[in-house]
C-alpha cells in the first residue's frame, strides 16, 4: 500500500505487537480465526487494539471525521430529539462509544440552552486513552458541566432516559460469510507459511449459518456472494431489551435495510479500512493502526431490538432527521457573512446532502414506553423499508 502515509517507527513497532496477537491467537485456534475474532483484537485488544491504545483517531489529525468534528449544529440538533425524549422518561443520557468527546460536549452545552440538563450524562467507553481525551475536551469547553459526566464500564442493568450512539455499530466485530449457491461458508483468518496474515475458508455453524440462511432466503444472496454478519450489533441491540425501562436508543450510522445491504451490487461486501483520511479495503495492513467498518442492516438492528421487546420508533436518513430537528434554524442564528457561518454552512450542507452524507448515515430509533410522535421523524420517515 505504497500510496498510505508510512507510519513512524514507533507506530510500526506497535502494529508488529498486535500481529504477533492475533497471530499468536490464529495459531492457538487450530489455524483458524473468524474475523470477527480478528476485528474484535485489532480495535479493542486492551493496550494494542485500534481504539484501546494511544493513537489519536478523531479530526484532521486522526484517520476520519465524524459528525460531531464537523460542526456542533450536529449535537444541538440531536439534542432536540433527545430532550423530547427525556422529557417523557427520565433526565438521563448514556453515550455509547464517545469518540473524542465534542458530541458530548455540544450535547451538554445545547441542553444547558434549552433547560433541560440531564441530571447525569454517562459515557461507556473502556479506552482510558479515549476517556482521558473525553475528559479534557468536555473540561476545555464546559468546565462547568464536567461534574455532570461519569464514566462506565460496562452497560447499566437497568436505565431510564435516552442512550445515543454515534458510529459505534459499525465498529462492532463482524463476521464475513461466503453464499456459493447451496453451500454457505464463513471467511477467516489463517496464517501462510510466512507468519502473514492470509484468508481461510470452513462451513458456516450455529448462529451465524442460521443468520446466513435467513438471509439468502429473505434476499435471495447466493452465487459467490461475499458480504458480512454482526451477530455483535445484533446482540447489543437485544441487550438493551433487558434494560431499558423506559426511554430510547437513537443509534446514528451508515447502512441499509436488508433488502439493500445485501444488494446483487455489494456482491463484495462492505468492510473498508481508514487509515489517515484513506479508505481502503486491505483489513490485514496495519493492524492495530487502522480503523475496520462495515456497513450496518438496520434490518437486523430493529429485528434482534424488536424480538427484546423494544418498539421502533422511528427510521430515516441523516439529512432528513437533521432537518427535522431544526439544524437550519441553528445555523440561521450564527451571523452571516462570518467565517463561522461558512464553515457551518458547508458542514451543514455534507451532513444533509443526499450525495454526501445526508443520505448514506442512517438515524434509527428504538424504545420502550415512548408514545408520542418523535420530532426527528416528523418527515420522511422510512421505517416501512425495514
Amino acid at each position: 500500500m505504497s500510496q498510505l502515509p508510512a507510519p513512524s517507527p514507533d507506530a510500526l513497532a506497535h502494529s508488529r505487537q498486535v500481529h504477533e496477537a492475533i497471530a499468536n491467537t490464529v495459531v492457538a485456534e487450530g489455524g483458524f480465526l473468524s474475523f470477527a475474532r480478528y476485528m474484535e483484537m485489532a480495535l479493542y485488544a486492551p493496550g494494542l487494539g485500534y481504539y484501546a491504545a494511544g493513537a489519536r483517531k478523531f479530526g484532521a489529525a486522526g484517520d476520519f471525521v465524524t459528525a460531531p468534528e464537523m460542526t456542533p449544529l450536529f449535537g444541538q440538533a440531536l439534542a432536540a430529539q433527545i430532550a423530547q425524549v427525556m422529557a417523557v422518561s427520565a433526565q438521563a443520557v448514556i453515550e455509547v462509544g464517545a469518540g473524542s468527546g465534542r458530541l458530548a460536549t455540544d450535547l451538554l452545552l445545547a441542553f444547558e440552552q434549552l433547560g433541560c440538563l440531564p441530571d447525569s450524562y454517562a459515557i461507556l467507553d473502556l479506552s482510558p486513552d479515549l476517556r482521558e481525551r473525553q475528559r479534557e475536551t468536555i473540561a476545555a469547553a464546559a468546565p462547568h458541566l464536567l461534574s455532570r459526566v461519569v464514566w462506565l464500564d460496562r452497560l447499566p442493568e437497568t436505565f431510564s432516559g435516552v442512550v445515543v450512539a454515534n458510529e459505534l455499530l459499525d465498529a462492532l466485530p463482524a463476521h464475513l460469510v461466503v453464499w456459493d449457491e447451496d453451500v454457505i461458508r464463513e471467511r477467516g483468518v489463517a496464517l501462510d507459511a510466512d507468519g502473514r496474515f492470509t484468508w481461510n475458508e470452513r462451513p458456516a455453524t450455529g448462529a451465524l449459518l442460521a443468520a446466513a440462511r435467513e438471509i439468502a432466503d429473505e434476499t435471495g444472496t447466493g452465487g459467490a456472494y461475499l458480504s458480512e454478519i454482526s451477530l455483535a450489533a445484533r446482540a447489543w441491540s437485544a441487550e438493551w431489551g433487558k434494560i431499558l425501562q423506559q426511554g430510547m436508543l437513537l443509534l446514528i450510522d451508515y447502512g441499509f435495510p436488508r433488502h439493500e445491504f445485501y444488494h446483487p451490487q455489494r456482491r463484495q461486501g462492505t468492510l473498508m479500512c481508514h487509515y489517515r483520511h484513506h479508505a481502503h479495503p486491505d483489513p490485514f495492513y496495519l493492524p492495530g493502526l487502522q480503523d475496520l467498518t462495515v456497513h450496518v442492516d438496520f434490518t437486523a438492528i430493529i429485528a434482534a431490538a424488536h424480538g427484546a421487546g423494544l418498539d421502533l420508533l422511528g427510521y430515516t436518513n441523516q439529512g432528513q432527521f437533521l432537518l427535522n430537528c431544526g439544524v437550519l434554524d441553528h445555523l440561521a442564528r450564527i451571523p452571516a457573512d462570518t467565517a463561522d457561518y461558512f464553515r457551518a454552512s458547508a458542514a451543514t450542507a455534507k451532513l444533509t446532502m443526499p450525495h454526501e452524507m445526508g443520505e448514506l448515515f442512517k438515524v434509527i430509533a428504538i424504545g420502550r414506553g415512548i408514545d408520542e410522535a418523535l420530532i426527528g421523524f416528523s418527515r420522511g420517515d422510512q421505517s416501512r423499508r425495514l
